[in-house]
């Protein structure tokens, strides 16, 4: 399948080595409002809250236009903001975010339903070196989501010249498919004329087809990136109910939530050693309900109207080393208990009712170096 951009505003002729390449950029498009929103079941939205999450599209639909249905993959370096732009692009939370570097472990799709399209991303680990088994893994999961794919989108830190690490990820791509650069984080660049230097070296390492910097935190420049990637797209029916935003399983989401609070609250030793394990999930018959009931998108994020059934869930955060165990559990047990309430109210937004959380920490050790155990937490 493929995608489609907006009319282009400035455009640049590049040379690029033996071969020269005309490269459309996007330097001057305007803010556009991003909201997240909750559905009406596990990785769907309802109609209200998928209207305010689609503030990026327009209100009403062209009668005479083809619907377009495709594939996108997110690919980059490790901290370019793949998962951040993928949130962005989709209206709700598909891929966790932390400062951390490869927090992305597997791929991820998130499902963009637009008046005329449906836009399939698949967010993808950082390209990096593969010098473990983990890694090794997360590589294969890499090279697997660029196979078959309509569009591929390659983010970028505007922030840093392209070097040899950039190069060596753009060679991973091997022109599979049609690709657009997303210079991500354009709400770092305060001019953006220095912008047109760094697109010029990119366009040295790769035959990019268009440009788009982008701001995924204020919206700047989404609206445009996804009227390109639509334009690519074949003509097609969609393949998800037009509620569905992603198509992971509920449990898989909740432990990569619970993995998310633990690399924001902990320092740099313990982020690549944690593996969260899903022991129980149990919804509460007592209290079940026709379908679970949703916030309204003005309602206090806090809080869950009455009627919502209770979900039990029980986790097993997994760390190599006695150390790190000591670091997530905190002081009387202080730090588990801020990570544990933290995911337990992203959880609730993810099953739409009330979550009771119960986090355990155990070590094993070096998990990142059995298959076999890699295979079991990734068990989709």
């Amino acid at each position: 399948m493929s995608a489609k951009p907006h009319s282009s505003r400035n455009s640049r002729v590049c040379g690029a080595g033996t071969r020269a390449c005309r490269v459309e950029t996007h330097l001057d498009t305007c803010p556009a409002e991003v909201t997240h929103s909750a559905g009406a079941s596990v990785g769907t939205r309802d109609d209200a809250a998928g209207n305010s999450a689609r503030a990026t599209t327009p209100s009403t639909a062209d009668a005479t236009a083809p619907h377009r249905t495709g594939t996108v993959s997110v690919a980059g370096r490790p901290n370019a903001g793949k998962s951040t732009l993928v949130n962005a692009l989709v209206g709700d939370k598909v891929s966790i975010v932390a400062p951390q570097a490869q927090t992305t472990r597997t791929s991820l799709r998130g499902i963009a339903n637009l008046p005329t399209a449906q836009i399939i991303f698949t967010d993808t680990p950082g390209i990096h070196k593969s010098d473990s088994p983990l890694n090794r893994r997360m590589m294969d999961a890499v090279r697997g989501s660029l196979e078959g794919q309509d569009l591929i989108l390659f983010v970028a830190d505007p922030t840093r010249e392209p070097g040899l690490e950039e190069e060596q990820a753009l060679s991973a791509l091997r022109q599979s498919a049609p690709c657009i650069l997303v210079l991500s984080k354009l709400d770092r660049v305060a001019d953006k004329r220095q912008l047109l230097p760094l697109i010029a070296s990119y366009s040295k390492l790769y035959p990019f087809d268009e440009v788009f910097p982008v701001s995924a935190k204020t919206g700047e420049g989404l609206k445009d990136l996804l009227d390109a990637v639509e334009r690519r797209l074949p003509e097609g029916p969609a393949i998800f109910p037009a509620d569905q935003y992603t198509d992971q399983p509920a449990r898989f989401l909740a432990a990569e939530f619970i993995r998310e609070r633990v690399l924001v609250a902990t320092r740099q030793e313990v982020p690549h050693s944690v593996a969260v394990l899903i022991d129980q999930w149990q919804e509460d018959a007592r209290e079940r309900r026709p379908k679970p009931v949703w916030r309204s998108p003005g309602q206090n994020p806090g809080s869950l109207e009455d009627g919502a059934r209770l979900t039990r869930i029980a986790a097993t955060i997994l760390v190599e080393r006695p150390g790190q165990k000591k670091i997530l559990i905190g002081r009387q047990g202080a730090l588990l208990k801020k990570i544990g309430t933290e995911a337990r109210l992203e959880v609730e937004k993810l099953v739409g009712g009330p979550v009771f959380l119960s986090l355990f920490v155990k070590v094993q050790a070096k998990w990142r170096e059995d298959p076999q155990f890699l295979r079991a937490i990734d068990w989709r």
